[in-house]
């Protein structure tokens, strides 16, 4: 099961067999599992059993902007403080056409209300909304308790699951042993079935510590209320499972549920991993990888057709128990290769000692343009992995010190339209020269390539690079002066970007503020933006 949840989760919408049916729970569990939930007023029928979704939320909704005239009741509601559930729940759901717009307002209203600068009278009733809200940001209550009551009042059936999470401190490889990761969250029947809610979650400043302003900043702390995780709200199964494991197995809700070692074994995945449409194209990656007898290991990731052009990725090593990024003076990124192929991203590590390593993976959704203004760029963490080195027989050199991220031509082709024509690898095998050509589909100007090699000066390898321009087509003839590994740093600019880059570019993860060593351009000096990089073996058994 653990290979099909990791599977090209891309395709699985089209596997609805992968879902329970009605048939796999025996009538009389309904009883024992329903016992705790509150009828709403007017009707008490028993809620419908556990199982599968019909249809993937996809086929419910494509954007959150379909519902955007229904989260604006919720948040103009918000805006005033209501004194019971029946007169709140009147407001949310008055105007509502279906079972999904219900648990759709009630949802946004929860993630609306900003705790951190609500103000409450000592005196109120727990059992108003106010009372409830109180509680919850003096922990004594909680948010699926408060979702559960709005759905009873809304006619919505509505449960409160209990099980373990992925939350805040936890790492790949942890095992759930105690209390520690013990959460709670919904589950609404609508649209014919039973799907997820995670309100806490979808409040994402709840989540993501990093965004909370510090107590005293000046901040925007109050609209991060409303920037909102739509991804915790009516959640695929198939994706819900990767953060959620629920105590009761008929409340994963799938046709094969896993077990709670199983669950441990998925990677460690965030939401924005589903947002971007990314997926394990190999069913061997779980959470804790192992390296080979080389002391390496590779973590792919698949993207979607739709993202190719769109997705820049980054990565972060360091030791897993002592948080420390370096080793013997070199930054532990140096021992990590990320390249593109295809539609595959690959993160190869090499573990320069024996011991445990944290890959942290990133990804930022960019158009070229956008990337080419130099402004800093947001990378958010997709996913993480645990790397294990149990002992190491090679002795492992760091890569040569290129500019950061992908190795390779994709992010040419990509940012700049140069088509690699030589070498569309970024491994190269050379001898002790080595010609690099690309086609250009668009003009650009102001080329400059550096050569680097462990333990030798940038500025002494300078004169073994030179580079030609025939029409469309610009070449780069590398000498090597002794044999080993080197890096190529190419670095270009667009004609039209002349102006703005005399403004002078802010530095981010893509980005060297390298400046060119005047290229015929009368000496004056302009900067240029990293294109791409090559790792290049040079032996004369080439």
């Amino acid at each position: 099961m653990l290979e099909l949840i990791n599977e090209k989760r891309s395709e699985y919408m089209m596997a609805e067999s992968l879902y329970l049916d009605d048939s796999t729970i025996p009538d009389e569990t309904a009883e024992v599992l329903n016992d705790n939930v509150q009828p709403y007023p007017g009707k008490a029928p028993l809620p419908p059993s556990p199982h599968g979704v019909a249809q993937a939320k996809f086929q419910l909704y494509s954007d959150p902007l379909e519902f955007a005239h229904i989260d604006q009741i919720a948040i103009s509601v918000a805006q005033e403080d209501q004194k019971t559930f029946t007169d709140l729940v009147r407001m949310l759901v008055g105007k509502c056409g279906s079972d999904i717009e219900k648990a759709r307002t009630i949802f946004r209203w929860i993630t609306v209300k900003n705790l951190n600068t609500m103000n409450f009278d000592d005196n109120l009733r727990g059992d108003t909304p106010m009372g409830l809200l109180r509680g919850i940001k003096h922990g004594t209550e909680s948010y699926h308790v408060l979702f559960k009551r709005l759905c009873s009042y809304a006619g919505l059936h509505c449960v409160v699951i209990k099980g373990y999470s992925k939350s805040a401190g936890y790492q790949p490889g942890v095992h759930f042993e105690d209390s520690r990761f013990r959460n709670s969250w919904n589950a609404v029947y609508v649209a014919g079935a039973w799907r997820f809610v995670q309100c806490n979650w979808g409040a994402r400043h709840l989540v993501n510590a990093k965004e909370v302003p510090k107590v005293g900043a000046k901040g925007k702390s109050d609209s991060l209320r409303y920037e909102y995780d739509d991804h915790y709200f009516l959640t695929d199964p198939r994706e819900f499972i990767y953060e959620f494991f629920p105590l009761q197995p008929e409340w994963q809700l799938l046709k094969n549920p896993i077990t709670q070692r199983d669950f441990e074994d998925l990677p460690f995945v965030r939401s924005l991993f589903f947002r971007y449409g990314l997926y394990f194209p190999d069913s061997n990656t779980k959470a804790v990888m192992y390296t080979d007898a080389t002391g390496a290991a590779t973590v792919r990731i698949a993207i979607p057709t739709n993202m190719q052009s769109n997705l820049i990725f980054h990565y972060n090593l360091k030791f897993y128990e002592s948080e420390g990024d370096t080793y013997d003076g070199v930054s532990l990124k140096r021992f990590v290769m990320q390249s593109v192929l295809g539609n595959i991203v690959s993160f190869r590590v090499h573990a320069p000692n024996s011991g445990a390593f944290l890959l942290d993976i990133f990804a930022n959704s960019v158009t070229p343009k956008e990337y080419l203004t130099g402004e800093p760029m947001k990378f958010k963490s997709v996913c993480k992995f645990k790397i294990i080195c149990e002992e190491l027989q090679t002795v492992m050199v760091p890569l040569p010190d290129c500019a950061s991220g992908e190795w390779g031509p994709t992010k040419a082709t990509r940012l700049f339209g140069l088509i690699p024509i030589s070498h569309q690898d970024p491994l190269v095998f050379a001898g002790r020269e080595l010609e690099i050509q690309f086609r250009m589909s668009k003009p650009l100007t102001d080329f400059m390539a550096t050569l680097h090699k462990n333990g030798v000066e940038e500025k002494r390898l300078s004169k073994y690079i030179s580079h030609t321009i025939v029409d469309d087509f610009i070449t780069f003839l590398i000498g090597f002066p002794e044999e080993g590994q080197y890096g190529l740093d190419v670095y270009t600019r667009e004609i039209s970007s002349h102006k703005s880059d005399e403004n002078g570019h802010h530095n981010h993860h893509q980005h060297q503020n390298r400046l060119a060593n005047g290229n015929g351009i009368h000496g004056e000096k302009h900067l240029l933006t990293h294109c791409c990089k090559y790792l290049i073996n040079s032996s004369k058994r080439n």
